[in-house]
């Protein structure tokens, strides 16, 4: 058994609390009106408060996106550890996948300005997100009996919000559309 260890940072104040609230309510309704292309600037504008309280907290406007992506994601993280089946445990490992894939088509629907501004190129990889991604990924093509250690980063290639973007807004796809091509991905699991 583990010791659990004791949280020694101090406690946030109260007006630093109100801070950070003030300035994710903001960015939410900056990144849904502007998308990706929110500044500091207009979120330490919109949040009302000054640009040295908005970098202490956030370094750029990515840290701010992943902060607002995180709770949607988490909510995900745990269906999958806990869930019903499909999503959750109990299921194969191609079903699991494919309600993965439609989880997050739904996701990227509702939240993609945040999913870009949190996941641009090559910071997609380093959220803790994408690490949680790519076990669960990797997991259930090793209980599908396939040894391949790229096939779960090529697996969720589908998903960058710039592909989706891509797929929603310029080629126009409908998002059922998407979702029945990623369920056919997901049959690489059952062959």
């Amino acid at each position: 058994m583990r010791k659990k260890l004791l949280d020694t940072s101090p406690p946030e104040r109260a007006d630093a609390a109100a801070n950070r609230q003030r300035i994710l309510t903001a960015a939410g309704q900056l990144f849904a009106e502007q998308g990706p292309g929110v500044t500091m600037s207009d979120l330490a504008a919109a949040a009302g408060v000054g640009r040295g309280t908005l970098y202490r907290r956030y370094p750029d406007v990515a840290s701010v996106a992943v902060a607002l992506l995180d709770e949607h994601e988490q909510a995900l993280q745990q269906q999958l550890l806990s869930g019903p089946p499909p999503l959750g445990p109990g299921a194969e490992p191609r079903e699991r996948l494919a309600a993965f894939y439609s989880a997050m088509v739904d996701l990227l629907e509702q939240h993609l300005p945040l999913a870009l501004g949190a996941e641009l190129g090559a910071t997609r990889f380093t959220t803790g997100a994408y690490g949680f991604w790519r076990t669960f990924v990797a997991s259930q093509v090793r209980d599908a009996g396939i040894h391949d250690d790229a096939l779960p980063d090529t697996l969720l290639a589908p998903l960058a919000p710039e592909v989706y973007h891509y797929q929603r807004h310029v080629q126009k796809r409908a998002v059922i559309d998407i979702k029945q091509a990623l369920d056919r991905v997901a049959n690489i699991l059952s062959q």
